[in-house]
């Protein structure tokens, strides 16, 4: 095998393991909707120390642990989240649409199920996805 030869054999190996890296990454689309389920599952269980870290750097900045628990509540239970939808309109932002489920804690009622949608901003800072909270 000459020089010549060698030199294409090794380029044709390079871009064959370079496009199958590509492959391996994950889309924009995928990574928020996994972020988007997680901090769900974690307001489900009422950990709300985990669901905090979802926060983008700016709002914990702001705003501490307690501040976000304080915010966070409902006069109901959460008792299930689903994605429904992720659209990245930027290279940096992207809209998911949830159903989320829960009951409510009005006396005689709270067997009752609801559901309803809701719609989240996610913005990507240092390379992660995070979730933007009014201030």
């Amino acid at each position: 095998m000459n020089i010549k030869t060698h030199r294409i054999a090794l380029a044709s190996l390079l871009s064959l393991a370079l496009a199958g890296c590509a492959n391996l990454q994950t889309k924009p689309e995928d990574a928020v909707a996994q972020r988007a389920t997680a901090r769900w599952q974690a307001l489900i269980k009422g950990d709300m120390d985990t669901a905090y870290k979802f926060s983008t750097p700016g709002y914990r900045a702001v705003i501490d642990v307690n501040g976000f628990k304080g915010r966070t509540g409902i006069l109901g239970k959460w008792l299930d989240a689903q994605v429904y939808k992720v659209e990245c309109d930027q290279p940096d932002r992207c809209k998911v649409v949830l159903r989320l489920e829960f009951s409510t804690l009005i006396p005689g009622k709270s067997k009752l199920r609801m559901d309803t949608r809701l719609d989240e901003t996610w913005l990507l800072e240092d390379g992660q996805w995070w979730i933007f909270l009014q201030v």
